[in-house]
């Protein structure tokens, strides 16, 4: 939301009283053994929380709206803070940056990653946030998101998932949005909720409770994916993240199927015959099949110079539903 048309990814969890189903990563259901006791310790994503964190005081720093602002759309917010003054609420709502010294620090611009080979805006532009609003509610959700996550699976799973996706959403989001600049992790974690589902869905077997627990993470993604259609969030870069996450999710959150782990040790006519089930055999394959293929396509796409909008006359209103009070010209 910040300048002339430039966009946020919003949040993949505006935090508005939503919680996230407590139990559903907690091993309180028909699936103790061989979790509960090895639990890792969550590093990697507070380190994200820091990294964000610190990255935003070096935007403000760079921004420096005291010696930069003209005073045309009023004056700095918060002056005692020196050059780390917001830009005027005119300009910037969010309590942030001008765009240009997004665009300076390595936002995603369409322009600029096709014919100026600044493909590295793919993943900066995921470290960037447009203002504190902005950076509080995306770190929120990673918190809430993330450290549970990387207790049950590690932090090279989940930093996969989120690097991967973040790079999805913002591939996608350069696909469709190709006249304003877009910053923010909420493509990144949405990767995360898209790959929670799939994780579900995947070790279906071993989960109690879980008909209760696909419908409230299914609400969650529903109200968070209908907030994107609001006007400067950028909902593309959200729908990409949740598609790269929920494939991933298939890939890298795969678990043994129940009772494998307590039988193992038993005689072999004992056993189950294999660590794994056949549907999660089968999701494995097609979502590493799909993942490969949309990912290159998607690269290809953007590379060339396409404008997926050409391809998909109705896929602007994902990102933006006009409305009386609204116009998504841009």
């Amino acid at each position: 939301m910040v300048g002339n048309g430039d966009l946020e990814r919003g949040t993949a969890t505006k935090s508005r009283n939503q919680s996230y189903p407590q139990s559903y990563y907690a091993s309180g259901g028909t699936y103790d053994v061989g979790y509960s006791d090895s639990q890792w310790t969550s590093w990697l994503v507070p380190m994200i929380v820091v990294a964000n964190v610190a990255m935003f005081v070096v935007i403000m720093f760079v921004n420096n709206c005291p010696k930069h602002h003209d005073g045309f759309q009023g004056e700095c917010v918060a002056k005692f803070l020196g050059r780390l003054s917001f830009q005027p609420l005119r300009e910037n709502p969010l309590f942030g940056p001008s765009s240009s010294t997004l665009e300076k620090l390595g936002a995603l611009e369409w322009d600029k990653v096709v014919h100026q080979n600044q493909a590295w805006r793919l993943i900066t532009c995921i470290w960037l946030h447009a203002g504190v609003i902005h950076l509080l509610a995306n770190m929120l959700s990673l918190v809430f998101i993330g450290i549970r996550l990387e207790q049950q699976f590690g932090f090279v799973r989940v930093g996969l998932i989120y690097l991967l996706s973040g790079i999805g959403g913002s591939i996608l989001s350069a696909l469709f949005i190709q006249r304003s600049i877009s910053v923010g992790a909420s493509g990144a974690l949405f990767g995360l909720l898209g790959a929670m589902l799939s994780e579900l869905l995947t070790n279906w077997t071993i989960y109690s409770n879980k008909a209760a627990a696909l419908f409230t993470l299914v609400v969650i993604i529903a109200i968070n994916l209908a907030v994107g259609i609001l006007p400067h969030v950028d909902n593309f870069a959200h729908i990409g993240g949740f598609l790269s996450g929920f494939l991933l999710g298939f890939l890298l959150l795969i678990r043994p199927q129940f009772g494998w782990l307590e039988r193992r040790h038993l005689p072999a006519d004992t056993r189950l015959k294999s660590k794994y089930t056949v549907h999660q055999y089968v999701f494995w394959v097609v979502a590493a099949i799909l993942l490969i293929v949309g990912f290159t396509v998607g690269l290809i796409m953007l590379f060339k110079g396409e404008n997926a909008n050409k391809h998909c006359s109705w896929c602007h209103y994902l990102s933006c539903v006009p409305t009386s009070r609204w116009s998504c010209n841009n």
